[in-house]
């Protein structure tokens, strides 16, 4: 926004005209002890070209994030994005401060949100998917709220596997539910769920035995032993899955499962500073009308004319308040976009490609890593993501490696005690062979 100054008397004026005498009148409604008793320890004003100096050089102190080489995910990914998705997105018709979901003003926006419903439904193999949600995080605690309610249970099981902030997610949502969360541990050797204590933690008690594929290490989980349980059991199967490790690892339709999850950052969003990004929910088709958000269907007038309009939009939280099912209401439809977008440019094949090269380039970094003298604690086969151990310091180390030009990995210390000498690399499509074999050098000489 460009710097407009207003006057006093212009100030006065616009308090006139809205019937108040001071500015403070217009916080009148927020109780006084909410209310700041004194000013802001700001700087005096400054005219405008002072200003626009002041603030460049408050930019010049922020890293170049272009100039880094990211080893760095988790969750959140720099991959490669075309740049007619930008172009796209920034088009007036779809770029707006609100989503224009009425059908008779915003075909346009109603058709995208369509196309991405249909494209998460082929990614995912399910067979229906509403508009988006927040993230991927807020998408999976909807949908082991929604399997309690169908399954009429009251006990979740979260692999061990799934990601520790998304776990948080989780039990803030069902905290005050009356919702029991339970951990399925996970193997120190492998780095995957450990079957052999399904018996002992699953029971007919539970509503849904959630896996995140590949999980939070990387490594691919045993999906199909852990449906078959729960699936025994009349429970729910969810899967909070990568899009992008979906062009070669089996989709969640295959395996069975009741609701799929993830996180669309990776398909056209970048990474910006972590957000915002798009969370998809798609389902079986019996569970259609327990989705939480909003759903757009296609259709036709009476002169035979396609059309799209919002074919279920429960919005509970208005209707049965505090017995409501969810409380999620709206969905994100230009990151949606971005998404759809995407996946219209790379196309089938492409998204194949995308996770043969994910894969691939793991491999070549894991390997190089472990010839010099990184351990690999973990024998699961990984996607794009994978546990290096040694006894440093990786804090210090990433800080190091910060001043050389890359992003390194995530300690893992900070969220698993066992894994205080661990870190967690990624490496996308995005990634080349000099980067990687640049980054194993100075790595290795860190360590």
């Amino acid at each position: 926004m460009s710097y407009v100054p207003t006057t006093s008397s212009e100030r006065e004026a616009m308090l006139g005209a809205i019937g108040v005498s001071s500015v403070s009148d217009l916080f009148a409604a927020i109780p006084k002890t909410l209310r700041l008793t004194e000013d802001l320890p700001l700087p005096p004003s400054m005219v405008e070209a002072e200003l626009i100096t002041h603030m460049r050089e408050l930019a010049a102190k922020n890293l170049d994030m272009d100039a880094l080489t990211s080893f760095l995910g988790a969750g959140c990914y720099d991959s490669l994005i075309p740049s007619a998705v930008k172009h796209v997105l920034s088009r007036g018709e779809f770029l707006t401060a609100y989503t224009p979901y009425q059908a008779e003003v915003s075909q346009g926006v109603l058709q995208a949100i369509f196309e991405f419903q249909t494209m998460i439904c082929e990614l995912t193999g399910m067979e229906a998917a509403n508009a988006s949600m927040y993230d991927g995080a807020t998408a999976l605690a909807e949908a082991c709220l929604m399997a309690c309610n169908a399954a009429k249970r009251t006990k979740v099981v979260l692999a061990g596997g799934v990601h520790p902030e998304w776990k948080e997610v989780v039990r803030l949502y069902l905290r005050h539910q009356d919702i029991e969360v339970v951990d399925l541990p996970w193997d120190r050797s492998t780095g995957v769920s450990d079957v052999q204590r399904l018996e002992e933690i699953v029971d007919s008690s539970s509503a849904c035995v959630v896996v995140q594929q590949p999980n939070f290490f990387g490594c691919l989980e045993p999906v199909q032993d852990l449906g078959d349980h729960i699936h025994r059991l009349n429970g729910l199967f969810v899967m909070a899955v990568d899009p992008a490790s979906l062009g070669v690892v089996k989709a969640p339709g295959e395996y069975g499962a009741d609701i799929a999850v993830g996180d669309g950052q990776s398909l056209g969003n970048s990474p910006s500073f972590g957000g915002p990004s798009v969370g998809f929910f798609a389902a079986s088709q019996r569970l259609l009308r327990r989705m939480p958000g909003r759903i757009v269907g296609e259709t036709k007038d009476k002169q035979g004319r396609r059309g799209y309009v919002l074919t279920l939009q429960t919005r509970e939280q208005h209707i049965r308040r505090q017995k409501a099912t969810s409380n999620i209401c709206t969905n994100q439809a230009l990151n949606a976009l971005a998404a759809t977008v995407y996946l219209c440019l790379i196309g089938r094949q492409g998204i194949r490609e995308l996770g043969c090269l994910s894969m691939q380039k793991a491999a070549y970094l894991r390997s190089r890593l472990e010839s010099l003298g990184l351990a690999i604690p973990f024998s699961a086969p990984v996607f794009r993501e994978f546990v290096v151990a040694s006894p440093v310091n990786w804090q210090e180390v990433n800080e190091r490696l910060l001043d050389m030009g890359f992003l390194g990995g995530l300690w893992l210390g900070d969220s698993f005690d066992e894994l205080q000498h661990c870190c967690l690399l990624t490496v996308t499509e995005a990634r080349t062979k000099s980067e990687m074999d640049r980054f194993s050098t100075v790595l290795g000489g860190l360590i």
